[in-house]
């Protein structure tokens, strides 16, 4: 059964090689002529108005984090509803236990104000 494997492997050992060719050809090639201006900071051509780095609200992330997770379902309901017919009854209760596991995190995200903006 692994030998129907090795071409994937093949294909693995293939790819790397050649993004690690890319990057070595680029790196070794490439023209490096750095000034002052290359390596300064840029925002709207102006110097920056603060600091670099800034600490975001860890809403920013929650939100994120929700979204992706919204769409994971949006993503597995598309074929599951293609497939209906095939999968039958146990495919369903499998679907409503999915639905209920991310229906209690929104649940959960709602009562820790996590949807609320202000």
């Amino acid at each position: 059964m692994l030998e129907s494997y090795f071409p994937v492997l093949i294909l693995l050992v293939i790819a790397g090689g050649m993004a690690v060719f890319m990057l070595a050809a680029s790196y070794l090639v490439g023209v490096k002529r750095p000034y002052a201006e290359k390596r300064s900071q840029y925002e709207c051509g102006f110097a920056p108005l603060s600091r670099v780095y800034i600490k975001f609200d860890v809403r920013f992330y929650l939100l994120a984090i929700l979204f992706i997770v919204f769409d994971i379902e949006a993503a597995f309901l598309f074929p599951w509803a293609v497939a209906f017919k095939e999968i039958g009854i146990v495919g369903f209760v499998e679907m409503v236990l999915f639905l209920v596991v991310l229906l209690v995190g929104y649940a959960y995200a709602w009562k820790k104000g996590a949807l609320e903006w202000e």
